[in-house]
């Protein structure tokens, strides 16, 4: 990138609603999980497939009402999300497979679960017509997020910025299934209108993001801009 545009590399990042010192925090407690895959021979992409695996039980469990049990096992299937990427770092370094596997599934992952969430108010409500869509909406707006990271990244830029990223949302579905296995669906079905709201955000966030760093580039640089973040994927 030309020197005569540093401001395209070092565009502010959009804060997300969890800090990153509290990521950090929640990465250092799963860090024994991480050892003892180490020992036990566990490779990132295993852990992967297990997090998935984990993720479509639970998806199960919340389909058919079992919406406590639900929540406990999809949030230790998504705290294997933060354990991929650490053990393939702890192993000896991110892959390229790695980053497209890892991510590949994920997007398999949300697709299910907010399916299963559906089929949840579809058996259970009266009227499920606002909370399947907002299940739609909260499913699409998520896909466009990771999709707009993954085009940014592939001409060489990154987009990492937006107020939801994959955990906050993870956070706050978790959180909707627990509180509406208590009874309460009102708040299953307000924390997907919120996930609709901010995947939404996110996506315009990245694309104004990603429209100040091609704006501020040269013509033809674009695709030479390495970032920490993208070399960190993984």
């Amino acid at each position: 990138m030309s020197a005569s545009h540093p401001q395209a590399h070092d565009a502010p990042r959009g804060d997300s609603i969890l800090s990153r010192r509290t990521k950090q925090a929640g990465r250092a407690l799963l860090s024994p999980i991480v050892r003892l895959a180490l020992r036990l021979h566990i490779t990132a992409n295993m852990v992967t497939v297990i997090g998935l695996l984990i993720v479509i039980a639970a998806t199960v469990l919340v389909g058919t009402g079992n919406l406590l049990i639900g929540a406990l096992v999809l949030g230790f299937g998504s705290a294997l999300d933060a354990v991929d990427g650490s053990l393939a770092r702890a192993s000896g370094g991110t892959s390229p497979f790695g980053a497209f596997f890892d991510s590949t599934l994920d997007r398999a992952a949300e697709a299910i679960l907010y399916s299963g969430v559906a089929v949840y108010f579809l058996r259970t409500s009266d009227d499920p017509t606002i909370p399947v869509l907002l299940a739609m909406v909260a499913l699409t707006g998520s896909f466009l997020v990771s999709y707009s990271r993954a085009r940014a990244e592939g001409i060489g830029l990154s987009a990492e910025v937006g107020l939801a990223p994959r955990v906050e949302r993870l956070v706050l579905i978790v959180l909707g299934i627990a509180l509406a296995g208590f009874g309460w669906d009102w708040a299953l079905i307000a924390a997907l209108a919120i996930i609709s709201v901010l995947a939404v955000a996110t996506t315009v966030q990245r694309i104004w993001h990603v429209y100040r760093l091609t704006s501020a580039t040269p013509v033809g640089a674009t695709t030479t801009i390495q970032t920490k973040e993208n070399e960190q994927r993984g």
